[in-house]
Order: C-alpha cells, then sequence, then structure tokens
C-alpha cells in the first residue's frame, strides 16, 4: 500500500493513505544505507496491525524536492511569511529564501502580514517591489481574517511549506485557512519585539485532496550553503538576464567593471536594495565556501 507521510515524531511516522492513517516505523535497512524516511516523502507500507492501524515503512519513492534542514521532501510551493510590523520585515532572510527556491526549482508566494499594523503603509513598497519581479505578494491581517481567501486559492493543489521568522503569524494564518486553532500560536516578546518558537514537529495538514500545509520549526534558519556563490545571481530572478551582458565570463557583479548586473542596476531596471543584499548572501557563501577549505 501507497501512503504519503504527513508527520513524524520522534521514530514514528505517521502515513495517510486513501482509507485511514497508520502509524508506522522504518525498517531497519533505511539506516543501514544512512536514508531515512521524513515528511512528504511518498512511501510503500506493509501493514502489520490493521486493528490499530500499524504499519511498516517497506520503501521511499524517489523524491522529487528535497530539504536538508528542516529534514522535509516533495514541497512544490513555499509560502514566505513576513511581517509588516513587530517584527519588522526581514528583507535580507527573505531573499535568502527566495534564492533557495529557485535554486530548488519550486514556487514561491510571499505573504505581507500584519499589514493593519503598518500606519505607514511601508509594505507597499515591499509589494511593489516584489511584484515588478515576478512573484505572487499577498497582503494578510491573520488576526481578522482579512486575505485568508485569496491566500487559499494560491495554494491549492501544492504542497505548501510555511516559512518566515517566529513572530510573523504563521500559526494564525494556518488556523485562518483552517478556521480552528490548529497550530500553536507563538507569542511575541513585547520586551523585545521578538518572536518565541512554539513550534517543535513538522507536520502536514490537509486543506483538501492534493493540498496541504507544512508547518515546519526552524525553516527560517534553513542552510542555503548549498548554493555555490559563484552561481547566486542565476537565483535572482531579475539578474538572470541581464548576466549575458557580464564583460568577463565568471563575473562576480561585485567588483568588476562592465558587469551586466551592475548596469542593470543603474538603468534601474534592478532595484538597490536588492543589489545589496545580493552582495550580503554572496559574501556568506563565499565565507562559508572559503571555512570548508580549511
Amino acid at each position: 500500500m501507497q501512503g504519503l507521510i504527513v508527520a513524524n515524531i520522534s521514530n514514528l511516522y505517521y502515513i495517510e493513505t486513501n482509507k485511514k492513517i497508520y502509524e508506522a516505523t522504518a525498517r531497519g535497512k533505511f539506516k543501514k544505507n544512512e536514508i531515512s524516511p521524513v515528511v512528504g516523502d511518498i512511501v510503500k507500507i506493509e501493514i502489520t496491525d490493521e486493528e490499530n492501524n500499524k504499519a511498516v515503512i517497506n520503501e521511499i519513492e524517489p523524491r522529487k524536492v528535497y530539504i536538508k534542514r528542516p529534514k522535509l521532501s516533495n514541497i512544490t510551493q513555499i509560502v514566505f511569511v513576513i511581517s509588516s510590523k513587530n517584527p519588522k520585515p526581514d528583507l535580507l532572510m527573505l531573499d535568502k529564501q527566495l534564492a533557495f527556491s529557485e535554486f530548488l526549482g519550486i514556487k514561491s508566494l510571499i505573504v505581507l502580514n500584519k499589514t493593519d499594523l503598518d500606519e505607514d503603509k511601508q509594505f507597499k513598497q515591499i509589494k511593489d517591489t516584489y511584484q515588478k519581479i515576478g512573484y505572487t505578494v499577498i497582503e494578510t491581517e491573520a488576526k481578522n481574517r482579512k486575505g485568508i481567501d485569496t491566500l487559499k486559492k494560491e495554494l491549492k493543489n501544492n504542497m505548501n511549506a510555511f516559512s518566515g521568522n517566529s513572530g510573523v503569524g504563521k500559526s494564525t494564518l494556518i488556523n485562518g485557512i483552517f478556521e480552528e486553532n490548529i497550530t500553536k500560536e507563538g507569542e511575541i516578546s513585547k520586551k523585545n519585539k521578538r518572536g518565541k518558537n512554539t513550534t517543535t514537529a513538522i507536520k502536514l495538514y490537509k486543506i483538501e485532496d492534493n493540498t496541504y500545509i507544512a508547518d515546519t520549526p526552524g525553516f527560517s534558519t534553513f542552510d542555503i550553503s548549498e548554493i555555490p556563490s559563484n552561481e547566486l545571481a542565476e537565483y535572482f530572478k531579475e539578474f538572470k538576464e541581464n548576466i549575458s551582458q557580464c564583460e568577463f565570463i565568471g563575473c562576480t557583479h561585485i567588483k568588476e567593471e562592465n558587469c551586466g548586473i551592475k548596469k542593470a542596476m543603474n538603468d534601474g531596471k534592478i532595484e538597490q536594495s536588492r543589489y545589496d543584499r545580493f552582495c550580503k548572501i554572496y559574501q556568506e557563501l563565499k565565507e562559508k565556501e572559503e571555512h570548508k577549505k580549511w
């Protein structure tokens, strides 16, 4: 029988089939082969106790996408949630995540939450920046259910992973989508305005057939060092078409003269702020690569 891993708690896996959900363990051969089943995997199972819904995982189907940390497979869309206020928008983190999504070859959706708290409407500029690049951006007020229906339409027929710093409203949005309190909401510390992590296990929530949400702890800190620094520009959507205009093959787009990306920025086709964040991310990747050599 085939099923989908919808949750992993310790060494137990919860497998959704077209009949019901089974609690399963994994065969020892996986450990021997240094592979473990993860949430999002399609697996073949053998029923060991039908009455008590027990099973064992025999086989993992080939993965289309795999994320190492947190361990998650076969997602088709990452929903990047940033708050307009409390905590303030972290655009460096957003750009890292967008680049990683492009690297994985999956869709990105940007959700600007808590727009009601942003009296100066600064989120409008953020929305404009990313829409120009070609990303879908949705405004939401999770507490007031504003924008929830629009968000639900964008989630349809996708396995969605919600990402974003703690406190941006991921759990409130998910609860709004299901109209019930299925995830534990994070409390913003009034003292430092930073979020406190409350989610502890990766779990898939089913909205309808072929539509799931993964609530994932630690997703905002996933490691993007799989991207080689010299390829980073390829994963900035609006940079790609200008790479061919660089004078030198292997241009880093940092120090070189006659760089197609820098020229596009000077011509107003690329925003300076996006380029500045690209330089920071490039430097981080470069430093990690140098560190690995030693």
